[in-house]
């Protein structure tokens, strides 16, 4: 079964930064062992298949039979010699950790499904009654007011706003043990990544308005101010990378490209912006193609 076709923006915080007991909770996580992040997607979708094929299934993963986690924490980690620094920008102290959140994830994503899906698919989908459905996962989700998740998630491609908040020079390629690709992705400090995020809000909201790529960004904005300043920031194609191949990996500018359209909308040029924005849309429309033939 191949790896699910998600991509990934994850904020890896200071471990000290973190109030008690979730600080302890997240400290035992890493003593367990942090989640390898090539494993990440099959990870979270066979916990998700686990609690749909139990004799009484769940709502979310990870939750008791009557409400309440009762999945431990786990998380992903960085050192902080991982992620490039300027002289602007601090990353730190160690151990950086992004915890998966995936109950709070996953009822976020189900009160969406339910307000966004046609009545035949959530009558197939839900396990409960409707009602009963969007209460539960909206408790869960109001247990985040509080706080944030620390991953975002996008299926069958990367919104193009995310590339703004990385520096297009820091993309890492990975490859197996027989030069395959298997994972793209950028990290950057918060504070540049808050940076690059507000200059090509303010840009794009010049040029298109409130609503599109400045939504987005405005909203990416905001989910970057709530956490420590000294974290890290990780953009990663996921399991994307399994619909592309390795010449077009090693090919793709998207960074590139979205911040020379940022560019070019400041200084007016167009034609420029209209040309870039294409070869994007061509590039990434194939990929969200397959959710059609899904």
């Amino acid at each position: 079964m191949p790896e699910p076709f998600v991509a990934y923006m994850r904020v890896y915080e200071p471990l000290p930064s973190f109030e008690s007991p979730v600080r302890e909770q997240l400290a035992e996580a890493l003593d367990r062992g942090p989640v390898d992040p090539l494993e990440v997607g099959t990870r979270e979708q066979n916990l998700w298949l686990r609690t749909q094929v139990s004799t009484r299934p769940h709502l979310l993963p990870g939750e008791a039979a009557g409400g309440g986690s009762q999945q431990q924490e786990e998380v992903l980690a960085l050192r902080s010699e991982d992620v490039p620094t300027g002289p602007a920008s601090s990353v730190g102290p160690d151990p950086l950790v992004c915890p998966l959140d995936l109950r709070g994830r996953s009822a976020a994503a189900l009160v969406g499904f339910i307000g966004a899906a046609e009545v035949p698919l959530r009558t197939a989908a839900l396990t409960l009654p409707e009602e009963t459905a969007k209460s539960r996962a909206s408790a869960v989700v109001s247990e985040l007011s509080h706080s944030a998740v620390h991953v975002l998630s996008s299926t069958w491609t990367v919104p193009l706003p995310w590339f703004a908040v990385v520096d297009p020079e820091q993309r890492r390629i990975q490859a197996d043990s027989a030069g395959r690709v298997e994972r793209v992705f950028w990290r950057a400090p918060m504070a540049d990544a808050r940076r690059r995020v507000a200059r090509a809000h303010t840009v794009t909201r010049e040029s298109l308005g409130e609503e599109g790529p400045p939504r987005i960004l405005r909203e990416t904005a905001r989910w970057l101010e709530r956490f420590h300043p000294h974290s890290a920031v990780e953009l990663d194609y996921g399991g994307l990378v399994q619909m592309l191949s390795d010449e077009d990996l090693e090919a793709d500018t998207s960074a590139e490209d979205v911040h020379a359209i940022v560019d070019a909308m400041e200084e007016g040029r167009t034609t420029e912006v209209g040309e870039r924005y294409e070869a994007l849309r061509e590039f990434w429309s194939e990929c969200a193609a397959h959710e059609r033939y899904n």
